[in-house]
């Protein structure tokens, strides 16, 4: 008995051990990360990242603060894109997942097979420019963000009807029917509300897509009063390495040698990263729970 108890002991801390090695490898590169920006420029060059610099420096955040006015707006634009988007997404999401986890529903195979054949073949990236802008006529307008490759995702669907598949109960969907409730009400009232750990864990997939995401504004955008943060700090990231590369050429009243184009860059992931930080533990308990019970069959 004490071998099978010394035994327990020795595998709880080796657990342990093991989820600390794992936090801080998880926590690590998000210390290096801010510590790097907030190192002199020419330390970084000569030394590298280091969690203990040798001389530190707020020139990188100085830089940014200059335009933050831009930033600022930037960050209104993803916000609104990142919320209106998450909640479009999802709700076309479930509106599509929910039929095609019926059985009864007609030619569900057939839906089922559009969307899944979406996931292995596309247009590419011509036509699709081509479509969005020429027959969407999207353009330099708000919807560039919104509707191009996020607005609805077929994993995303997939995922979401083998959820309701595998842990809604066809006999609870049955008495809801012979109360005399529809197929809207049996949704709303009684689907979602059992759903709403993989709904969460959705919403931060579909929310994590929306706010990190720059390739659409950099193929649908030159207003740059539309850029949303990510499209901002690339440009600044490449307008200082413009900068950099034709001091030369270029008349300035900034020293141009002083710039910090590598902490800049750190600095410029810090304040894209920190939101995120702030949000994810709101919804970290859903999004494991959602995954836990997307996983096992009920």
């Amino acid at each position: 008995m004490e071998s099978m108890v010394s035994t327990k002991k020795g595998g709880q801390i080796a657990m342990h051990i093991i989820g600390i090695l794992l936090c801080i490898a998880c926590v690590a590169p998000f210390i290096l990360l801010i510590t790097s920006s907030l190192t002199e420029e020419a330390t970084l060059v000569k030394n590298g990242y280091s969690f203990f610099p040798q001389v530190w420096s707020l020139e990188s955040y100085a830089y940014i603060s200059r335009k933050a006015a831009v930033i600022f707006r930037a960050y209104g634009i993803t916000v609104l894109v990142t919320v209106v988007g998450t909640v479009s997404s999802l709700f076309m999401t479930l509106l599509f997942a929910y039929p095609l986890s019926r059985k009864e529903l007609p030619f569900r195979n057939v839906l089922a097979f559009f969307v899944f054949f979406t996931m292995l073949f596309n247009g590419g990236l011509i036509p699709t420019y081509l479509m969005y802008t020429g027959t969407f006529h999207i353009k330099n307008t708000i919807w560039a963000l919104l509707i191009p490759s996020l607005l609805m995702n077929a994993f995303y669907v997939i995922m979401m009807r083998s959820f309701f598949t595998a842990n809604i109960p066809d006999s609870l969907i049955e008495a809801a029917r012979i109360d005399g409730a529809g197929e809207y009400r049996i949704l709303f009232k009684i689907v979602l509300p059992l759903s709403l750990p993989m709904i969460a864990t959705l919403a931060l997939m579909v929310g994590l897509g929306y706010w990190n995401d720059w390739l659409n504004g950099l193929y649908y955008l030159t207003d740059e009063n539309l850029f949303s943060i990510q499209n901002v700090l690339n440009k600044m990231v490449s307008d200082v390495q413009f900068l950099k590369t034709n001091q030369t050429t270029v008349t300035s009243a900034v020293d141009v040698s002083k710039l910090p184009s590598v902490g800049i860059r750190m600095a410029i992931a810090v304040i894209g990263v920190i939101p995120i930080l702030v949000v994810y533990p709101f919804f970290q308990k859903y999004f494991v729970k959602g995954i836990v019970v997307g996983g096992v069959k009920g």
